[in-house]
């Protein structure tokens, strides 16, 4: 898509690391772009908007782009977004209002539902009203998943099995997030898609995720054998198809620029809900995007340079 795009004359500033609960997997994302981007040719600096120090050496370096490796608040909520926008300098992956609907779990599932994508039914707590506990189990069932509303990387998840155990969930929840989601619990196989692309996004081959603990939680995704990846996933094709349809639905849906990365259950009765899309898919050695990225035939280093080359077509929404 890019051939007339020269790497060599292009000035890269990776961010990585933040302030958010996600910093470490931030760094690890960075150092993972920072390699692939040194190899496909790009002269690069990585730098830390923790720091202010970095910050400075941003505003004064003659950047081309950001490459941006920094996940949850600060990172993938609009911050850093608005932030570069303001100093008029292109970056990777979506916009600031794109970036703040998709990681606002619980507004996102309102444009999937417009758009006709099935998400599991919710409700939202907040630390200064009460909760219902009879409530939530007479809507959702026992069974039901707590989470953050504005965090990633299965940061204070808990998936509960009674109503016993509900309130103590969420009083821990409440530690990682002021505002949570109590969701729907849906049994069925854990699928991601990633998508690329501005104006004319592509669904990458579907990875089936089977963790080795009993959930996808933080420890599945990041520490080395977690979770096994399978890709393409073992799906029939034509509900592959569906599925690949509806990551590219909710990737315009939500305006997303670049990249994205929805996950899905897939349950038994066929129908695959959404739970949520993140706009900065991790970078690291066990990440997904670069998997699907090399499932379908391109190279982490190609990755990285078509990422860069979608920030530069100046593609905001």
């Amino acid at each position: 898509m890019f051939e007339s795009f020269d790497p060599s004359s292009c000035k890269v500033a990776i961010l990585a690391g933040g302030s958010s609960g996600e910093r470490e997997i931030s760094l690890a994302s960075g150092e993972g772009a920072r390699s692939a981007l040194v190899e496909a040719g790009f002269e690069v600096s990585v730098l830390d908007p923790a720091n202010r120090g970095d910050l400075k050496v941003l505003l004064g370096g003659s950047f081309d782009v950001a490459f941006l490796c920094l996940h949850g608040k600060g990172g993938e909520d609009g911050s850093i977004q608005g932030f570069l926008e303001t100093i008029g300098l292109p970056y990777t992956g979506s916009g600031v209002w794109a970036s703040a609907l998709a990681i606002d779990k619980e507004k996102a599932k309102v444009f999937y539902r417009a758009a006709g994508i099935p998400t599991p039914e919710s409700l939202v707590v907040t630390r200064d009203e009460p909760v219902s506990v009879a409530q939530i189990v007479a809507e959702l069932g026992e069974r039901c998943v707590v989470k953050p509303n504005t965090e990633g990387s299965s940061l204070g998840v808990f998936i509960v099995e009674s109503a016993e155990d509900l309130e103590g969930a969420i009083e821990q929840a409440f530690q990682v997030g002021e505002r949570l989601l109590v969701e729907r619990y849906v049994k069925g196989t854990e699928l991601t898609v990633a998508v690329v692309g501005n104006d004319d996004p592509t669904a990458l081959p579907i990875i089936e995720i089977i963790p080795q603990s009993a959930s996808y939680d933080f420890e599945s995704k990041y520490a080395p054998g977690g979770s096994q990846h399978i890709c393409p996933a073992r799906l029939p094709e034509d509900v592959a198809a569906r599925i690949r349809e509806q990551a590219v639905a909710a990737h315009r849906v939500l305006g997303c620029a670049g990249m994205s990365r929805s996950d899905f259950l897939l349950d038994d009765d066929g129908v695959a809900w959404i739970l949520e899309t993140n706009t900065i898919p991790g970078m690291t050695a066990t990440s997904l995007l670069p998997d699907a990225a090399r499932a379908a035939g391109i190279s982490f280093p190609d990755l990285c340079t078509q990422l860069i080359g979608f920030a530069l077509e100046g593609v905001r929404r």
